[in-house]
């Protein structure tokens, strides 16, 4: 807020020294203004590069990556074992019960991914 005060009492003080100096000192009056004002936007272009370079770098195709491969390899075993466990001729009860089991443990394991990489963030 304080810039915008600033650029504001630029702008007042360059009106001011026009109505003193009258309208044939208009144009380097105005040439002044935009060059302060050139200034202030490099300067605060400069601030927030500055700034950027400055916070820590996001790695977010590791982790994605992660999560991927983790997705890949839990539907590579729960559909297979899926498909097997359906036509290996158990009874209901215990395809039922093993099928259970198994997407039980897989739903586990990724969920304790996603806690993991939620704790260390």
């Amino acid at each position: 807020m304080e810039r915008s005060s600033s650029s504001g009492d630029e702008l007042r003080a360059s009106l001011e020294a026009r109505r003193d100096l009258g309208p044939e000192y208009e144009d380097s009056l105005v040439e002044g203004f935009l060059e302060k004002m050139d200034r202030e936007i490099d300067k605060r272009v400069d601030d927030r590069l500055a700034a950027r370079k400055e916070s820590p770098a996001v790695r977010p195709s590791a982790d994605a990556g992660q999560r991927l491969a983790l997705a890949i390899v839990s539907l590579t075993t729960g559909i297979p074992a899926t498909i097997g466990l359906a036509f290996s001729g158990l009874g209901d009860s215990i395809l039922a019960f093993i099928l259970v089991l198994v997407w039980v443990g897989i739903i586990g394991v990724n969920m304790s991914f996603a806690l993991a990489r939620r704790r260390q963030s």
